[in-house]
């Protein structure tokens, strides 16, 4: 046997003593000095044993030899020191008495006052150890023995995960240990297996942990995880507990069991491997239930099946090619939330196989979506199959510039909707240079040639993205300068950067509405987008004419702060009218103002502040606001929108105001609360369709919860106000229970 397992067997202490041992301080330093090298071995398969110690003595007539001060002894990657080791060359027996301490080949400690040990260094009979595994914890015994087939037998042990010191050194008493009649150390397995044990929290709440296992070489061992409390609206009393399967050691299992007091139970399973190629994990669950429609309030008079099978995984095939896959399918729309798997609105399968290399990029791809959302046709949501992408980088042998060529074709097909194939081929060269004075003046040219076909699109609801049924042909050519000067100075104590920014645009008449849109919908005038090449967000709408942008940015840093603006508007040169729809800030000639502003404070303040002020009556209609005050512990999350665009032809594009807040308090070293909540804040006004009174609470979260270095308690309570199908509105409690190297999550 190890160190570990002598460990083991020497931990065991009454019932009264177990605390106290466990909390003994430990050495760090490894065992020192190290003892010279043994002479070789006459048998290959005997591995010799080095020592050193102050004092030998040898008695002929018992052929005992006995080391006495500061004894090391050392065989591959395990050592013992002791005060005293005698060694019997009749029987092979060593003896170590004194300080004992081992450490074995795992890292895994060993520290008692007498051990009984074979030639090969393995432990036999013990008394009064203490064992600090690798992986963390601490166990503890009375006595111990080795048994026949090679395995520690250990009596009255304890054990525990948690550190038994605080950040200062001093000692801590543990918040949990677990007892047992009898421990046993499996040395081949690398594992220990308790018998009778009980889990013990704050020296009052005492549990049944049958079946635990542990680890002592720090990887995953089999058994059951700590279970799962909650209580919900939909599904009543839930408890939930799963068992996990290491079937080898890149593959294991988890499965799970869910008992409710209103609904049928459900179970789910998550398989995960690793291979020399890649990593892939694939997730299920199923039940059988009925279910309310999404648009009714009347279930189903049958029960029927009901789940969801998540897989995903990524697979590197050589140094430039991969690929990627995930799988997202389900029964219903309510399924995911009625079960609280997650509140996904959409679902997307993608499967994407790509080459990389230094120069070139290949991606051939499809996905495929399902909706979550109440009111949209499932036949109308696309699938697009195949994606292929190409690109290569070529430098410009004339002018030393970049060269990058494009070719791109998309294929997407709708069960009840518009189907729309494009295929484009694209060159984009670019030149940087920096003047004398220091500015940075970048050269843009790009030319592309577009085919499109497109059918049944009189299904798309919205004319602005229909286009033309039919082949149609496009042609694109667009020529940009772009220059930024930064100029470097101090201030207020601290060195700030401020850009000016100026760039020229010139794209000729494109015929844009004749073209399907499918990728360009949501588009808004963001600092994002103020000086992209094409504001649209995709390939099927080009922002055509000639327009000039100018802005700046500053940046500002001292000792603890930083803070980063950005603010600019365009002008359209031309009179022609635009396709961009009123309220998205680009409709007119000038357009709207947009700047961000970010402001850090060491890691205690965190602000960013995004808007659109309207360029006529300087009202904002982009204010986006997200906070971050605190630190890991005590902090707080304020997020604010509000887009007040007054678009109401497109339907990407309608208004929203929502305040989200989320936050912790510590008191106490280790307790705390916290809690969150989303606010809708439209109005009627705003949005008749979707919005609200101007205050509808969404989702609210509350709880508390003690966190030390081994035990994670939490008890939430969460309201849902909005009722989807089945899913119902009202109040939830969860609790949640975790302890560090025994089922923690």
């Amino acid at each position: 046997m190890s160190a570990l397992a002598a460990g083991l067997a020497a931990m065991a202490l009454p019932a009264a003593s177990f605390a106290q041992d466990l909390t003994r301080p430990l050495p760090d330093a490894p065992i020192s000095p190290l003892p010279p090298a043994a002479p070789p071995s006459t048998d290959p398969n005997e591995i010799p044993i080095a020592f050193a110690a102050d004092k030998v003595e040898y008695a002929q007539n018992s052929e005992k030899v006995t080391a006495t001060g500061n004894v090391v002894l050392r065989r591959d990657d395990q050592s013992v020191r002791s005060d005293v080791v005698t060694w019997d060359r009749n029987t092979g027996q060593i003896l170590a008495t004194g300080n004992v301490r081992m450490i074995d080949e795992n890292g895994n400690q060993l520290f008692t006052d007498r051990v009984e040990l074979t030639d090969e260094l393995k432990t036999g009979a013990m008394e009064n150890l203490l064992i600090a595994l690798r992986q963390g914890g601490r166990l503890a015994a009375v006595q111990g023995r080795r048994i026949e087939n090679g395995n520690v037998i250990l009596n009255k042990a304890a054990y525990t995960g948690c550190a038994v010191e605080d950040s200062d050194g001093c000692p801590k008493k543990p918040s949990w240990r677990v007892t047992a009649s009898q421990v046993v150390y499996d040395d081949a397995a690398e594992r220990i297996s308790f018998r009778n044990a009980r889990l013990e929290m704050f020296d009052f709440i005492k549990l049944p942990l049958p079946g635990l296992r542990i680890s002592t070489s720090g990887g995953s061992v089999g058994g059951f995880l700590v279970p799962d409390f909650r209580t919900s609206p939909s599904n009543g009393l839930e408890l939930s507990g799963s068992y996990y399967w290491q079937i080898d050691k890149n593959r294991d299992l988890t499965a799970t069991a869910y008992v409710y007091s209103k609904v049928a139970p459900m179970v789910s399973g998550q398989y995960r491997a690793l291979t020399s190629k890649g990593a892939y994990q694939i997730t299920g669950y199923a039940t059988s239930s009925s279910r309310i429609p999404i648009t009714g309030n009347n279930p189903d008079a049958s029960r029927s099946f009901r789940g969801y099978i998540f897989a995903n995984g990524k697979f590197q095939l050589d140094p430039n090619w991969s690929v990627t896959a995930s799988i997202r399918r389900t029964t219903d729309r309510t399924f995911l939330r009625r079960y609280y798997i997650n509140r996904d609105d959409r679902l997307r399968s993608v499967v994407d196989v790509e080459r990389i290399d230094p120069k070139s990029y290949l991606s051939i791809s499809g996905w495929a979506t399902q909706t979550m959302r109440a009111g949209v046709d499932q036949g109308q949501v696309p699938v697009a199959l195949p994606l292929i992408d190409y690109r290569r980088r070529f430098d410009d042998p004339l002018l030393g510039g970049k060269l990058e060529a494009q070719l791109n074709t998309l294929a997407i097909s709708r069960s009840q909707g518009q189907d729309t194939q494009r295929a484009f081929a694209k060159a984009q060269w670019s030149l940087r240079k920096l003047t004398g004075m220091g500015q940075e003046v970048t050269f843009t040219g790009l030319v592309r040639g577009d085919v499109y076909h497109s059918s049944d699109n009189d299904l798309t609801l919205t004319d602005l993205y229909r286009g033309q049924a039919g082949w149609k042909t496009r042609g694109i050519a667009t020529a940009a300068v772009d220059v930024r000067w930064p100029m470097v100075g101090t201030i207020f104590g601290g060195t700030q950067v401020l850009t000016p920014r100026v760039q020229l645009v010139a794209t000729p008449r494109v015929p844009n509405l004749s073209i399907p849109n499918e990728d360009s919908r949501a588009i808004d005038l963001e600092d994002s987008n103020l000086f992209a090449l094409n504001r649209f967000p995709g390939y099927d709408r080009i922002e055509d004419g000639v327009r000039f942008t100018y802005g700046a940015d500053w940046q500002f840093e001292r000792p603890r702060w930083r803070i980063k603006a950005n603010i600019g508007q365009s002008i359209r040169l031309g009179n022609r009218e635009s396709i961009l729809p009123d309220g998205t800030g680009l409709s007119s000639k000038t357009s709207d103002i947009v700047g961000r502003t970010e402001v850090r404070y060491r890691d205690w303040i965190a602000v960013t502040h995004r808007y659109r002020i309207d360029k006529d009556t300087f009202a904002v209609r982009r204010n986006e606001l997200d906070a971050t005050l605190g630190n890991t512990k005590t902090y707080a999350e304020i997020g604010y929108t509000k887009l007040n665009r007054d678009i109401n032809a497109v339907e990407d594009l309608r208004d929203r105001e929502e305040l989200r807040f989320a936050g912790r308090a510590s008191f106490f070293q280790y307790w705390s609360i916290f809690g969150s909540s989303v606010v809708n804040l439209t109005s009627r006004s705003q949005d008749p369709i979707y919005g609200s009174d101007g205050f509808q609470p969404l989702r609210t979260r509350i709880g508390a919860a003690y966190s030390d270095d081994c035990l994670e308690v939490a008890l939430t309570w969460r309201r849902d106000y909005q009722a989807t199908g089945d899913a119902r509105s009202g109040n939830s409690f969860q609790i949640y229970f975790a302890l560090k190297n025994i089922g923690f999550k």
